[in-house]
Protein backbone atom coordinates (compact mmCIF):
# COMPACT_ATOMS: atom_id res chain seq x y z
CA UNK A 1 0.00 0.00 0.00
CA UNK A 2 1.42 3.58 -0.55
CA UNK A 3 1.84 6.21 1.65
CA UNK A 4 -0.97 8.78 1.40
CA UNK A 5 2.38 11.35 1.88
CA UNK A 6 4.69 10.00 -1.15
CA UNK A 7 1.27 10.49 -3.70
CA UNK A 8 0.93 14.05 -2.61
CA UNK A 9 4.58 14.40 -3.29
CA UNK A 10 4.81 12.77 -6.38
CA UNK A 11 1.68 15.55 -7.27
CA UNK A 12 3.61 18.14 -6.49
CA UNK A 13 6.63 16.72 -8.77
CA UNK A 14 4.35 16.44 -11.56
CA UNK A 15 3.00 20.20 -10.87
CA UNK A 16 6.67 21.64 -11.23
CA UNK A 17 7.52 19.64 -14.28
CA UNK A 18 4.56 21.21 -15.53
CA UNK A 19 5.73 24.29 -14.53
CA UNK A 20 9.01 24.05 -16.83
CA UNK A 21 11.59 22.80 -13.92
CA UNK A 22 13.24 19.29 -14.99
CA UNK A 23 12.40 17.38 -12.34
CA UNK A 24 12.90 13.01 -12.69
CA UNK A 25 11.95 10.40 -11.26
CA UNK A 26 15.32 10.52 -9.06
CA UNK A 27 14.49 13.62 -7.63
CA UNK A 28 11.23 12.77 -6.18
CA UNK A 29 12.45 9.73 -5.04
CA UNK A 30 15.17 12.18 -2.68
CA UNK A 31 12.00 14.50 -2.19
CA UNK A 32 10.19 11.45 -0.71
CA UNK A 33 13.42 10.02 1.07
CA UNK A 34 14.56 13.79 3.07
CA UNK A 35 10.76 14.09 4.23
CA UNK A 36 11.30 10.38 5.61
CA UNK A 37 12.54 12.11 9.10
CA UNK A 38 10.60 15.43 8.72
CA UNK A 39 7.00 16.32 9.69
CA UNK A 40 5.19 16.56 6.81
CA UNK A 41 2.45 18.70 8.66
CA UNK A 42 4.98 21.30 8.57
CA UNK A 43 5.02 23.52 5.88
CA UNK A 44 8.88 24.72 6.26
CA UNK A 45 9.67 21.06 6.24
CA UNK A 46 7.78 20.69 3.14
CA UNK A 47 9.24 23.81 1.47
CA UNK A 48 12.89 23.80 2.41
CA UNK A 49 13.05 20.01 1.67
CA UNK A 50 11.73 20.24 -1.83
CA UNK A 51 13.87 23.74 -2.81
CA UNK A 52 17.13 21.65 -1.87
CA UNK A 53 16.33 18.57 -3.43
CA UNK A 54 14.34 19.78 -6.64
CA UNK A 55 15.61 22.99 -7.54
CA UNK A 56 19.29 23.39 -9.14
CA UNK A 57 19.31 26.80 -10.59
CA UNK A 58 18.94 29.89 -8.98
CA UNK A 59 16.40 31.16 -11.76
CA UNK A 60 14.40 28.25 -10.85
CA UNK A 61 13.36 29.25 -7.06
CA UNK A 62 10.43 32.28 -8.06
CA UNK A 63 8.87 29.21 -9.83
CA UNK A 64 8.96 26.38 -7.57
CA UNK A 65 7.82 29.47 -4.72
CA UNK A 66 4.70 29.75 -7.26
CA UNK A 67 3.85 26.09 -7.80
CA UNK A 68 4.25 25.54 -3.56
CA UNK A 69 1.83 28.21 -2.70
CA UNK A 70 -0.84 27.23 -5.49
CA UNK A 71 -0.58 23.19 -4.48
CA UNK A 72 -0.24 23.50 -0.75
CA UNK A 73 -2.24 26.73 -0.17
CA UNK A 74 -4.52 26.75 -3.23
CA UNK A 75 -3.43 30.62 -3.78
CA UNK A 76 -2.91 33.02 -6.70
CA UNK A 77 0.00 33.12 -8.92
CA UNK A 78 0.67 37.26 -8.68
CA UNK A 79 1.21 37.17 -4.50
CA UNK A 80 3.95 39.27 -3.91
CA UNK A 81 7.30 38.02 -2.37
CA UNK A 82 8.33 37.53 0.21
CA UNK A 83 4.49 35.78 1.02
CA UNK A 84 3.08 35.60 4.50
CA UNK A 85 1.50 31.42 3.91
CA UNK A 86 -0.71 30.51 6.56
CA UNK A 87 -2.26 26.99 7.12
CA UNK A 88 -4.81 25.46 9.32
CA UNK A 89 -4.43 21.78 10.66
CA UNK A 90 -6.65 19.34 11.49
CA UNK A 91 -7.11 20.66 15.61
CA UNK A 92 -7.70 24.00 14.31
CA UNK A 93 -4.67 25.49 15.12
CA UNK A 94 -3.13 27.68 12.64
CA UNK A 95 0.85 27.64 11.80
CA UNK A 96 2.67 30.33 9.55
CA UNK A 97 5.50 29.83 7.27
CA UNK A 98 7.45 32.52 6.60
CA UNK A 99 9.06 31.68 2.30
CA UNK A 100 12.00 34.07 1.76
CA UNK A 101 11.98 36.45 -1.57
CA UNK A 102 13.86 35.16 -4.22
CA UNK A 103 15.51 38.51 -5.03
CA UNK A 104 15.47 40.87 -2.35
CA UNK A 105 15.31 44.89 -3.05
CA UNK A 106 17.70 47.09 -2.47
CA UNK A 107 16.12 48.12 0.91
CA UNK A 108 15.86 44.46 1.60
CA UNK A 109 19.56 44.02 1.11
CA UNK A 110 20.58 46.42 3.25
CA UNK A 111 18.58 44.83 5.80
CA UNK A 112 19.77 41.34 5.12
CA UNK A 113 23.31 41.64 6.75
CA UNK A 114 21.49 43.26 9.91
CA UNK A 115 19.26 40.05 9.66
CA UNK A 116 21.58 37.79 9.80
CA UNK A 117 24.16 39.36 12.23
CA UNK A 118 21.16 39.32 14.89
CA UNK A 119 20.78 35.11 13.83
CA UNK A 120 24.06 34.28 14.51
CA UNK A 121 24.39 36.28 17.70
CA UNK A 122 21.58 34.66 19.15
CA UNK A 123 22.97 31.65 18.46
CA UNK A 124 25.88 32.34 20.14
CA UNK A 125 24.54 33.97 23.50
CA UNK A 126 22.80 30.46 23.21
CA UNK A 127 25.91 28.45 23.04
CA UNK A 128 27.79 30.24 25.64
CA UNK A 129 24.89 30.49 27.91
CA UNK A 130 24.70 28.44 30.80
CA UNK A 131 22.53 25.17 31.42
CA UNK A 132 21.16 26.90 35.07
CA UNK A 133 19.96 29.73 32.86
CA UNK A 134 18.28 28.93 29.80
CA UNK A 135 14.57 28.25 29.45
CA UNK A 136 12.71 24.82 28.42
CA UNK A 137 12.20 25.99 24.94
CA UNK A 138 16.44 26.99 24.89
CA UNK A 139 17.24 23.72 26.92
CA UNK A 140 15.28 21.41 23.90
CA UNK A 141 17.27 22.95 21.50
CA UNK A 142 20.53 22.61 23.27
CA UNK A 143 19.88 18.62 23.61
CA UNK A 144 19.05 18.55 20.08
CA UNK A 145 22.38 19.82 19.16
CA UNK A 146 24.25 17.67 22.18
CA UNK A 147 22.82 15.04 20.42
CA UNK A 148 24.59 15.16 17.15
CA UNK A 149 27.56 15.48 18.93
CA UNK A 150 30.68 13.28 18.48
CA UNK A 151 34.00 12.47 20.23
CA UNK A 152 36.67 11.54 18.88
CA UNK A 153 38.18 9.09 21.42
CA UNK A 154 41.84 9.93 22.55
CA UNK A 155 44.41 7.17 21.52
CA UNK A 156 47.81 5.46 22.65
CA UNK A 157 50.18 3.50 21.06
CA UNK A 158 50.71 -0.14 21.86
CA UNK A 159 53.99 -2.93 21.88
CA UNK A 160 52.20 -4.62 18.71
CA UNK A 161 52.98 -3.10 15.31
CA UNK A 162 51.11 -3.32 11.86
CA UNK A 163 52.62 -2.83 8.16
CA UNK A 164 53.36 0.31 6.87
CA UNK A 165 54.73 2.93 4.39
CA UNK A 166 57.28 4.59 6.51
CA UNK A 167 58.17 3.76 9.59
CA UNK A 168 61.26 3.15 12.25
CA UNK A 169 61.17 -1.31 12.62
CA UNK A 170 62.03 -2.82 9.04
CA UNK A 171 59.84 -5.68 8.38
CA UNK A 172 61.78 -8.58 7.65
CA UNK A 173 59.50 -10.95 6.24
CA UNK A 174 57.86 -8.25 3.88
CA UNK A 175 61.08 -7.63 2.95
CA UNK A 176 62.29 -11.22 2.32
CA UNK A 177 58.76 -12.03 0.12
CA UNK A 178 59.24 -9.47 -2.21
CA UNK A 179 63.04 -10.19 -2.48
CA UNK A 180 61.68 -13.64 -3.50
CA UNK A 181 59.36 -12.00 -5.97
CA UNK A 182 62.28 -10.79 -8.16
CA UNK A 183 65.05 -13.47 -7.71
CA UNK A 184 66.75 -12.26 -4.68
CA UNK A 185 67.32 -9.13 -5.96
CA UNK A 186 66.88 -6.14 -3.24
CA UNK A 187 63.70 -4.45 -4.09
CA UNK A 188 61.77 -2.14 -1.60
CA UNK A 189 62.46 -1.92 2.10
CA UNK A 190 59.29 -2.59 4.13
CA UNK A 191 58.32 -1.32 7.45
CA UNK A 192 56.28 -1.50 10.73
CA UNK A 193 54.84 1.28 13.14
CA UNK A 194 53.57 0.67 16.17
CA UNK A 195 49.69 -0.06 16.42
CA UNK A 196 47.36 2.86 17.74
CA UNK A 197 44.76 1.96 20.13
CA UNK A 198 41.37 3.48 21.65
CA UNK A 199 41.68 4.57 25.31
CA UNK A 200 38.68 3.71 27.34
CA UNK A 201 36.78 6.40 28.15
CA UNK A 202 34.97 7.00 31.52
CA UNK A 203 32.35 9.14 32.65
CA UNK A 204 31.27 9.28 36.19
CA UNK A 205 28.46 11.97 36.38
CA UNK A 206 26.87 13.55 39.49
CA UNK A 207 23.16 13.55 39.93
CA UNK A 208 22.39 15.09 42.98
CA UNK A 209 19.94 17.71 43.67
CA UNK A 210 23.14 20.30 43.68
CA UNK A 211 23.46 19.41 39.53
CA UNK A 212 19.81 19.32 38.81
CA UNK A 213 21.01 22.05 36.17
CA UNK A 214 23.36 20.02 34.55
CA UNK A 215 23.08 16.67 34.87
CA UNK A 216 20.55 15.89 32.55
CA UNK A 217 22.91 17.54 30.13
CA UNK A 218 25.97 15.84 30.64
CA UNK A 219 24.07 12.12 30.59
CA UNK A 220 23.17 13.32 27.06
CA UNK A 221 26.69 13.99 26.39
CA UNK A 222 27.55 10.60 27.81
CA UNK A 223 24.84 9.58 25.57
CA UNK A 224 26.72 11.18 23.10
CA UNK A 225 30.27 9.37 23.51
CA UNK A 226 28.83 6.22 23.70
CA UNK A 227 27.34 6.78 20.43
CA UNK A 228 30.97 7.63 18.80
CA UNK A 229 33.13 5.46 20.93
CA UNK A 230 32.52 1.71 21.52
CA UNK A 231 34.93 1.82 24.40
CA UNK A 232 32.90 4.00 27.23
CA UNK A 233 31.68 3.09 30.17
CA UNK A 234 28.95 5.75 32.10
CA UNK A 235 28.21 5.54 35.88
CA UNK A 236 26.02 8.02 37.98
CA UNK A 237 26.05 8.64 41.81
CA UNK A 238 23.86 10.78 44.30
CA UNK A 239 24.79 8.63 47.47
CA UNK A 240 25.82 5.43 45.85
CA UNK A 241 26.68 4.62 42.29
CA UNK A 242 25.10 3.00 39.43
CA UNK A 243 26.44 1.97 36.16
CA UNK A 244 24.06 3.30 32.98
CA UNK A 245 26.33 1.85 30.45
CA UNK A 246 24.11 -0.53 29.34
CA UNK A 247 21.12 1.82 29.67
CA UNK A 248 22.36 4.31 26.89
CA UNK A 249 22.93 1.40 24.67
CA UNK A 250 19.82 2.63 23.13
CA UNK A 251 18.28 4.19 19.18
CA UNK A 252 16.56 7.42 20.86
CA UNK A 253 18.07 9.69 23.27
CA UNK A 254 14.55 10.14 24.88
CA UNK A 255 14.14 6.16 25.69
CA UNK A 256 17.73 6.12 26.85
CA UNK A 257 17.17 9.21 29.27
CA UNK A 258 13.81 7.67 30.34
CA UNK A 259 15.67 3.96 31.11
CA UNK A 260 18.43 5.91 33.37
CA UNK A 261 15.72 7.94 35.19
CA UNK A 262 13.78 4.44 36.29
CA UNK A 263 17.56 3.11 37.11
CA UNK A 264 18.93 5.53 39.42
CA UNK A 265 17.40 5.51 42.43
CA UNK A 266 19.04 8.19 43.81
CA UNK A 267 18.32 10.97 41.35
CA UNK A 268 18.62 14.57 42.43
CA UNK A 269 18.87 13.80 46.44
CA UNK A 270 22.40 13.55 48.63
CA UNK A 271 25.77 13.58 47.22
CA UNK A 272 28.54 11.15 48.75
CA UNK A 273 31.13 11.83 46.31
CA UNK A 274 33.93 9.97 48.41
CA UNK A 275 31.91 6.81 48.95
CA UNK A 276 30.77 6.52 45.22
CA UNK A 277 34.39 7.18 44.03
CA UNK A 278 35.48 4.32 46.43
CA UNK A 279 32.81 1.86 45.29
CA UNK A 280 33.96 2.33 41.69
CA UNK A 281 37.45 1.67 42.46
CA UNK A 282 36.84 -1.23 44.04
CA UNK A 283 34.40 -2.80 42.00
CA UNK A 284 34.87 -1.49 38.43
CA UNK A 285 38.44 -0.06 38.75
CA UNK A 286 40.66 -2.96 39.96
CA UNK A 287 39.09 -5.01 37.54
CA UNK A 288 40.30 -3.43 34.14
CA UNK A 289 37.97 -0.83 33.12
CA UNK A 290 39.82 2.59 33.57
CA UNK A 291 43.36 1.11 33.62
CA UNK A 292 45.09 3.19 30.97
CA UNK A 293 42.18 4.96 30.48
CA UNK A 294 40.26 8.77 30.74
CA UNK A 295 38.14 9.49 33.96
CA UNK A 296 35.80 12.11 33.56
CA UNK A 297 33.76 13.10 36.62
CA UNK A 298 31.19 15.87 36.27
CA UNK A 299 30.34 16.90 39.87
CA UNK A 300 30.25 20.40 41.74
CA UNK A 301 32.17 18.95 44.44
CA UNK A 302 29.69 19.45 47.43
CA UNK A 303 30.44 16.29 48.95
CA UNK A 304 28.38 15.48 52.38
CA UNK A 305 31.19 11.84 53.19
CA UNK A 306 34.29 11.53 54.96
CA UNK A 307 36.99 13.97 53.16
CA UNK A 308 39.38 11.16 53.65
CA UNK A 309 37.40 8.72 51.86
CA UNK A 310 37.33 10.93 49.04
CA UNK A 311 40.94 11.33 48.91
CA UNK A 312 41.99 7.90 49.60
CA UNK A 313 39.25 7.21 46.53
CA UNK A 314 41.35 9.86 44.15
CA UNK A 315 44.70 8.98 44.94
CA UNK A 316 43.62 5.28 44.03
CA UNK A 317 41.97 6.60 41.24
CA UNK A 318 45.15 8.64 39.68
CA UNK A 319 47.30 5.35 40.17
CA UNK A 320 44.82 2.93 38.20
CA UNK A 321 43.95 5.16 34.99
CA UNK A 322 45.91 7.58 32.64
CA UNK A 323 44.10 11.19 33.73
CA UNK A 324 41.93 12.03 35.86
CA UNK A 325 39.77 14.82 34.19
CA UNK A 326 37.12 16.89 36.68
CA UNK A 327 34.08 18.69 34.81
CA UNK A 328 33.03 21.49 37.10
CA UNK A 329 29.87 23.41 36.16
CA UNK A 330 30.76 26.36 38.66
CA UNK A 331 34.06 27.06 36.81
CA UNK A 332 32.41 28.67 34.31
CA UNK A 333 34.75 30.68 31.90
CA UNK A 334 36.77 31.80 34.49
CA UNK A 335 40.85 31.28 34.25
CA UNK A 336 41.80 31.39 37.82
CA UNK A 337 39.11 28.88 39.34
CA UNK A 338 40.03 28.05 42.96
CA UNK A 339 37.92 25.44 44.71
CA UNK A 340 35.72 26.86 47.23
CA UNK A 341 34.19 23.62 48.71
CA UNK A 342 35.91 20.70 50.78
CA UNK A 343 35.52 18.19 48.32
CA UNK A 344 36.84 20.00 45.14
CA UNK A 345 39.92 21.09 47.88
CA UNK A 346 40.29 17.43 48.92
CA UNK A 347 40.45 16.12 45.24
CA UNK A 348 42.48 19.29 43.51
CA UNK A 349 46.05 17.22 44.28
CA UNK A 350 44.87 14.27 42.19
CA UNK A 351 43.00 15.93 39.21
CA UNK A 352 45.17 16.00 36.25
CA UNK A 353 42.46 18.74 34.07
CA UNK A 354 40.12 20.78 35.49
CA UNK A 355 36.83 21.70 33.32
CA UNK A 356 33.93 23.36 32.61
CA UNK A 357 30.14 21.75 31.61
CA UNK A 358 28.28 24.55 32.14
CA UNK A 359 27.03 25.26 28.58
CA UNK A 360 27.15 23.64 25.12
CA UNK A 361 30.64 25.63 23.91
CA UNK A 362 32.26 24.32 27.12
CA UNK A 363 31.53 20.50 26.25
CA UNK A 364 32.65 21.37 22.48
CA UNK A 365 35.74 22.46 23.94
CA UNK A 366 36.37 19.44 25.99
CA UNK A 367 35.34 17.28 22.78
CA UNK A 368 38.19 19.06 21.17
CA UNK A 369 40.63 18.67 24.06
CA UNK A 370 40.18 14.77 24.58
CA UNK A 371 42.34 13.87 21.46
CA UNK A 372 44.94 15.61 23.31
CA UNK A 373 44.76 13.75 26.77
CA UNK A 374 46.21 10.55 24.96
Amino acid sequence: MVDPLVGVLVAFGRELRAAGLSVGSGDIVTYCAAMAPLDPTDLLDLYWAGRTTMVTRREQIPVYDRVFRRFFLDEADELPEPVRLTIRARAQTASVLQVPATEPGADEREEQPAQLGLVGSAAEVLRTKSFAACTPEEMAALRRIIATMRLAPPRRRTRRTDAARRGRVPDPRRTVRAMMRTHGEPSTLHWRRRRNRLRPLILIVDVSGSMADYSRNLLQFAYSATRANGRVEAFCFGTRLTRITRTLARRRIDDAMAQAARVVFDWEGGTRIGDSLDTFVRQWGRRGVCRGGIVVICSDGLDRGDPQVLATAMERLGRLCHRVVWMNPHKGTSADFRPNSLGMMVAAPHIDVLVSGHSLRSLEEFAILLPSLS
